[in-house]
């Protein structure tokens, strides 16, 4: 049985708010999963996701372990 790593998934934080921020945002920031500030998810990692996480980059922070 193989191994899982952990490179195929990517964690998440939520640090800033989107409460003034647009619709499209907004939509990107629950698409994740990501509720509150602070909230956390581990999510695999994907195209979809990578550009997700892009586009949020002023909100979000890729966490380490």
């Amino acid at each position: 049985m193989a191994e899982n790593t952990n490179s195929d998934k990517i964690r998440v934080k939520l640090v800033g708010s989107p409460i003034s921020t647009n619709r499209r945002v907004r939509a990107t920031v629950k698409g994740l999963g990501l509720g509150k500030v602070g909230s956390v998810r581990e999510l695999k990692r994907s195209a979809a996701v990578e550009g997700m996480v892009k586009r949020l980059k002023h909100l979000v922070v890729e966490l380490k372990d």
